[in-house]
């Protein structure tokens, strides 16, 4: 059975990160399962944990006046979930359900905050991935929004 910092090692997100820092995130983390269905995540709710998802498909929506929820993207096995643990007033900004069963590391948000605030080099490598990731889901919002409101869709 494989440490949550030997999970971190093999995915995209943390690689380049040293050991020490690998174990200094591993910290915040546990394994954690959702069955297909499952809620993962409600927009408006606290937002104390990001995720990385290891196995399974999860699919990102919000709430569109007059469509209802619009899913805006799906995300795999090697991505991450959840980017509003980071930033005030740590809220989720959209729901994530699960399409298949899924198998993920949680990260409690709190803790990782702690670990940023003691480490700023870390702490701004952290920042400067999760850019990157809210740069392609704002894309992908972006994206779907000419699919739904673009030339030729009815208003």
């Amino acid at each position: 059975m494989k440490t949550i910092a030997e999970l971190l090692a093999e995915q995209t997100f943390f690689q380049g990160l040293d050991q020490g820092s690998l174990d200094f995130v591993a910290g915040c983390g546990r394994n954690v399962h959702y069955s297909a269905g499952d809620r993962i995540l409600t927009q408006g709710e606290p937002a104390h944990t990001f995720y990385l998802l290891r196995s399974g498909s999860v699919a990102l929506s919000f709430y569109v006046p007059g469509r209802g929820g619009v899913i805006i993207d799906t995300l795999d096995g090697g991505d991450v979930l959840g980017w509003s643990w980071l930033f005030e007033p740590y809220k989720w900004q959209f729901d994530a359900e699960a399409r298949a069963d899924v198998a993920a590391v949680a990260f409690d948000g709190v803790c990782l905050r702690n670990k940023c605030d003691s480490d700023a080099q870390l702490g701004y490598l952290l920042v400067q991935r999760f850019a990157k990731v809210m740069l392609a889901r704002l894309q992908s919002v972006r994206m779907r929004m000419l699919d739904i409101y673009g030339p030729g869709t009815p208003s």
